[in-house]
């Protein structure tokens, strides 16, 4: 039977501040913090801000610390892909010299890296693809500058899939990295640097990019915490592929987010805070101001509860986590549904889903790849309603076509819309399996995925993540419970179009009250 995560003491919030020597970590000595008393490995944003601003610790020492932990553990995991570790203890000093001064800024002085993805000046940017080699961004991306005006000191950043198009972490730039939970099983991707970096306790935030469960499926697997926030909140000027000029506009429209990773909800709502609003360009007109959650207890939520898909089907350890969860919430009082007239055809979006990540997906390529796809299309059967079929046949999606899938992402916005005047939040799986071993064969489409026992289209893992993208909703990902093997199991909570801050506010109280982060056992390294 699935486990329920208690919070106690086995949370990271609490681990933090337990006041004892530093203890070994997977198996190995981790680097001495030059405060022994204190525990920062697994320290979360909150309790190191509250050392830093009481003077307690430096940011230096932090960033040796983390530096350490690194050093010692990452030819394991290969997490960290990208050091720049002096140009780190460079602003870690201006961070100390800051505090001293009594500045106080959310993350000054907390180090953390950031998805290879995202532009930092000076540093590679790949995407993992061999044409990006030795590449370097002249500037950083958006986010990454509003999380270094916020005081943050970047040490480096994480791998990830090739082409962010995966959900496993490897390329021919930087090679595999591996879960923390389990060495011979991928992390998830595209995130999944990002992931086991905050899972092995290296850094205590992230930032990572979505599209189709890029943030979800990782935070997942890796039993962290993620939030997916509403299309367009953050500005992606700047996460944009190797060579390419840093536009002011989202290529994606609308259906990629750049968002946070952590290991408590408090410290993805602090990330957010830093990350979400307009671009420059746009900060003369607009004025973010999200509003405020729409409850403060658990039993006030209206909640709908899905663990079926018509596509795939969902490993039974994950479903049972989820009734698990549900049964806990009505004895606490919310209101709990399992079905509802108002849902969206799933089924329907995700095709929609599929024709439209695909065909943007396709663009660029060069113009001999189409025929080789127009001739495989001409292989299906008009009728062929299939996700493969999609799948073909998206990448000759004609302008008028694309138009018509726009509609129909208009049309279920406000099916969505619709359903939150009845709930509150709708929860799910984030994907239909826990973190599985790793399997690189080339070719996606020459993948399969086992789910008790039947074997089925490794591109059809799709579907949970085509819950929220299409519609442009937030969603956040928090650990619930493990399976049997003792791996991680998420819940993905998705809540209304630019009401961030409910299914935050829902995670929080859930990691409160259900569970929360808990490390992978020493034994796994």
């Amino acid at each position: 039977m699935n486990r329920r995560f208690l919070l106690g003491a086995a949370t990271s919030t609490v681990a933090t501040m337990t006041v004892k020597p530093l203890t070994r970590a997977f198996g190995q000595e981790p680097a001495r913090s030059p405060i022994p008393e204190q525990r920062l490995d697994y320290a979360d944003v909150s309790a190191l801000r509250s050392l830093l601003d009481a003077r307690k610790v430096s940011a230096t020492e932090l960033v040796e610390h983390a530096v350490g932990r690194i050093e010692a553990l990452d030819s394991r995991i290969n997490a960290v892909v990208v050091r720049d570790f002096e140009r780190a203890r460079a602003v870690a000093r201006e961070a100390d010299a800051a505090l001293a001064r009594g500045e106080r800024r959310p993350l000054l002085g907390i180090p953390m890296t950031v998805k290879e993805s995202f532009n930092v000046g000076g540093l590679p940017t790949t995407w993992g693809l061999s044409t990006g080699r030795d590449w370097r961004a002249t500037e950083d991306a958006v986010p990454v500058a509003r999380l270094k005006a916020a005081g943050a000191v970047i040490l480096g950043k994480t791998n990830l899939a090739i082409a962010i198009a995966d959900w496993q972490c490897f390329n021919p730039i930087y090679g595999t990295t591996n879960n923390p939970w389990d060495l011979e099983r991928t992390p998830g991707g595209s995130s999944g640097g990002s992931a086991a970096a905050l899972a092995a306790g290296y850094v205590p935030l992230e930032l990572g990019s979505d599209l189709s469960a890029s943030l979800r499926a990782p935070t997942h697997f890796c039993g962290v915490f993620a939030h997916k926030p509403t299309s367009n909140l953050v500005p992606q000027r700047g996460h944009a592929p190797p060579r390419s000029p840093p536009l002011a506009t989202d290529l994606t429209s609308g259906l990629g987010v750049c968002g946070p990773m952590a290991r408590t909800v408090a410290d993805l709502s602090t990330a957010l805070d830093v990350i979400a609003g307009p671009d420059e360009y746009e900060v003369k007109a607009y004025r973010l101001s999200l509003p405020a959650p729409r409850h403060g207890a658990l039993k006030d939520f209206r909640i709908l509860v899905l663990h079926s898909h018509p596509l795939l089907p969902v490993a039974s350890e994950i479903r049972a986590a989820l009734d698990q969860l549900a049964n806990w919430l009505a004895r606490a009082g919310a209101k709990v549904a399992r079905s509802s007239s108002l849902l969206p055809d799933l089924a329907e979006s995700a095709r929609l889903h599929t024709r439209m990540v695909r065909n943007f997906a396709a663009f660029g390529r060069p113009p001999e790849s189409f025929k080789t796809i127009q001739e495989n299309v001409a292989t299906l059967k008009p009728d062929d309603d299939s996700l493969k079929a999609w799948r073909l046949r998206a990448p000759l999606l004609s302008h008028h076509q694309w138009m018509a899938a726009e509609i129909a992402r208009a049309r279920l916005r406000q099916q969505w819309a619709g359903l939150f005047k009845e709930f509150d939040v709708v929860l799910c799986p984030p994907f239909s399996v826990v973190a599985f071993p790793h399997d690189q064969k080339p070719e996606q489409e020459d993948r399969t995925i086992d789910i008790d026992g039947e074997t089925h289209p490794y591109l059809s893992l799709i579907v949970w993540a085509t819950l929220a993208t299409p519609p442009g909703l937030p969603a956040t990902v928090m650990p619930v419970g493990r399976s049997k093997a003792g791996l991680p199991i998420g819940v993905q909570i998705i809540g209304p179009l630019f009401e961030d801050r409910t299914p935050l506010a829902f995670a929080q109280l859930l990691e409160r009250e259900y569970g929360g982060f808990v490390r992978p056992p020493e034994i796994r390294l």
